[in-house]
């Protein structure tokens, strides 16, 4: 059914929200209308939504009426539930008598996310039994430890799963349980050669979603069916990229790749009893090359491939070719579940030979560097300098694209956040349908329903010294001090580092009464839950809680920033980008470092007012933010809060607010 044979757009929609309980906005009418006009001309559209808008809504009505399969992309697991569980359901229930049919939903994830019948029946391949410690894994593990009663749960779970989703099981199980009994799309033997093929969850989500007309799924998934030339989508004609702040750092991270000593010897170990010993000989040796090298190897950018890394990575890759070869060519049926173990062996040294070809073989739009973890050692990365190019051209070319976010427009604009994306600056299209050179799109801001001006306060403490790179800021931790006794807790503290998230906390600990919560001191759900249920307690952290705290009401009235969140000046990654900015003539600060700040203040800034009632104050312990010429840009990308550097206004409204708060017994 085309939208131009479905009821009013305008009807459909009071429809939804009648449904939902809500009341219609205005910007969530504006928003569902735009989605409708980009989708009947085939063009693209950012928008700007902010907290509170009911985007998901703005977009599912119009792509729902139109009529054709729809792709939704989310950045986190929370909105995916949220939209198969709540939002869908009750739209389609909702719509279903006004377009007289009723439209099949489904979410698709990647492989690893549902359970493998053939893992959980046949066992782990023995390379990965041994490494665990567990040759049978649900016969090793004691009932009584962790390991064994996740293990004895999942085995009881996948007799009454309909899905064989992990996020389905509720309590979840640890990480190493979990791997016990899923695969990677290269460990997967395929439905055809699988035992357990005519059962398997993970093909049933697909034909799930082949049969759907709202498919969704995530930013990783939708990177991996755009770029890699294995579709795993369904053919669709329009593409909604909800948290689209997140999808250029999503397909950066699908580009990407890694070689890690640990990571090459355990493709050794497993392709060795598989192939003849001069196969396996070869790769062992260069394995044996590599991690020498690796020993020695310093953390920072390549910009060209020393000549004894060169030999190192020709080694690799020519042995993982030569052993790719012999997989394909041996077989041994003596060995127990032989076709298990040869398509997780293919799967490693496939993946050491793609990565070391890439960066032996070099482009000029990749960047190579090394990195050193205390705990896991050293690895050697490569990932694009860019994904634009490949966003416009794999993303943009045959279907409509829908993308939104609270946070699109990054310094009153979104050429920022359209550039990354592949676009080119936003102008008026050609009337006479002259030739064009990037894809139509338009940016909408629909502005939020809540007034931020009146809501809250963004108060930057201009008084304060510069932060330098020493990370001692014995007066900013003066300020937070005062700010947080004049709140009475209800502090969200954003750390641009977990060393000085720690450091803050232990310094407040020993000056307040308030209680203070840590990241990575338990888990984030409850570290958030804990936060919301008393008024009096803050919670301190680093880059997840800039984006994922949601806790409206009197528990968050204060939100403190420690400093500009510009990424490290030695992110090797960040800095090339920065550089061939500069080079092609641009400005690389305000392109890069400039820009990533601003989008996770924005993100900060917006955790302060979630509901209509909120009151409350984003503090930036950063003079920079007042003090230089980026300073305004920064001070654009968050909401529009009332703003001031008053120290002494700002702590009569904390005391104001704090005392509002308690009369309401908050």
């Amino acid at each position: 059914m085309t939208e131009s044979s479905s009821p009013p757009l305008a009807d459909l929609l009071q429809a939804a929200v009648t449904t939902v309980g809500g009341t219609e906005r205005p910007g969530q009418t504006a928003m569902a209308q735009a989605v409708a006009e980009a989708i009947d001309d085939s063009s693209h559209l950012l928008v700007q939504a902010g907290t509170g808008t009911g985007k998901s809504l703005g977009y599912l009505v119009p792509a729902l009426a139109h009529g054709e399969r729809v792709v939704v992309a989310t950045a986190t697991l929370a909105l995916q539930r949220q939209l198969v569980e709540r939002d869908l359901p009750r739209t389609v229930e909702a719509l279903h008598p006004l377009l007289r049919r009723r439209p099949e939903f489904a979410m698709l994830k990647g492989r690893s996310n549902y359970l493998c019948l053939h893992r959980l029946h046949e066992g782990v391949p023995q390379e990965d039994a041994d490494e665990a410690g567990l040759f049978d894994p649900f016969e090793a593990a004691t009932p009584t430890s962790k390991l064994g009663k996740d293990l004895l749960r999942l085995r009881d779970w996948s007799d009454e799963t309909e899905t064989g989703d992990r996020d389905d099981l509720s309590p979840g199980v640890s990480d190493r349980a979990w791997s016990q009994v899923s695969v990677t799309s290269r460990e997967c033997l395929g439905a055809s050669k699988c035992a357990y093929g005519a059962e398997c969850f993970a093909e049933a989500a697909r034909e799930r979603a082949k049969l759907a007309d709202v498919v969704v799924t995530n930013h990783a998934l939708l990177a991996i069916d755009a770029i890699e030339g294995a579709p795993v989508l369904p053919s669709h004609e329009v593409l909604i990229v909800d948290e689209a702040h997140e999808l250029v750092s999503r397909v950066t991270g699908v580009a990407s790749g890694e070689l890690t000593p640990g990571q090459v010897n355990r493709a050794v170990r497993r392709a060795a009893k598989l192939v003849n010993e001069q196969a396996a000989d070869a790769l062992q040796t260069a394995s044996e090359g590599f991690e020498r090298l690796m020993e020695l190897a310093l953390p920072g950018r390549l910009e060209k491939i020393p000549e004894d890394l060169g030999y190192a990575l020709m080694a690799l890759r020519d042995a993982a070719r030569t052993v790719i070869s012999a997989l394909g060519a041996t077989r041994d049926a003596s060995v127990k579940d032989e076709d298990a173990i040869r398509k997780q062996a293919l799967g490693s040294v496939e993946n050491i030979h793609q990565v070391a070809e890439r960066i032996f073989e070099g482009s000029e739009y990749d960047v190579v560097w090394y990195e050193r973890h205390d705990r896991f050692g050293a690895s050697l990365r490569v990932a694009p300098l860019s994904v634009s190019g490949l966003l416009r051209e794999k993303l943009f070319d045959d279907r409509s694209v829908v993308l939104t976010s609270a946070t699109l427009k990054l310094g009153g604009d979104f050429n920022g956040v359209a550039a990354s994306l592949g676009l080119a600056p936003e102008s008026p299209q050609d009337p006479e349908g002259g030739e064009e050179t990037a894809p139509r799109w338009q940016g909408l801001d629909v502005g939020s329903p809540f007034d931020y001006s009146k809501q809250g306060i963004l108060y930057v403490a201009k008084h304060l010294a510069q932060p330098g790179r020493d990370g001692s800021r014995a007066d900013m931790l003066d300020e937070l001090a005062e700010l947080v006794e004049a709140a009475g807790g209800r502090t969200l503290g954003l750390f641009s580092s977990m060393r000085a998230a720690q450091a803050a906390a232990e310094e407040l600990r020993g000056r307040l009464d308030s209680p203070i919560l840590l990241q990575g001191e338990e888990t984030l759900g409850e570290l958030i839950r804990a936060f919301a249920a008393d008024a009096r307690t803050c919670l301190f952290g680093t880059l997840s809680l800039w984006q994922g705290v949601d806790v409206p009401g009197p528990s968050c009235q204060l939100v403190v920033m420690d400093r500009v969140p510009f990424p490290r000046p030695d992110d090797p990654l960040m800095s090339a980008r920065q550089k061939a900015v500069e080079e092609a003539g641009g400005n690389g600060f305000m392109a890069v470092a400039a820009t990533h700040a601003a989008l996770l203040m924005a993100q900060g800034a917006g955790r302060l007012v979630r509901a209509s009632d909120d009151r409350g104050i984003v503090a930036v312990l950063d003079p920079r933010v007042e003090r230089a010429r980026y300073g305004s840009f920064l001070r654009k990308s968050m909401p529009d809060f009332w703003y001031t550097t008053d120290r002494n206004q700002v702590r009569r409204s904390l005391a104001a607010i704090d005392a509002a708060a308690k009369a309401q017994g908050a």
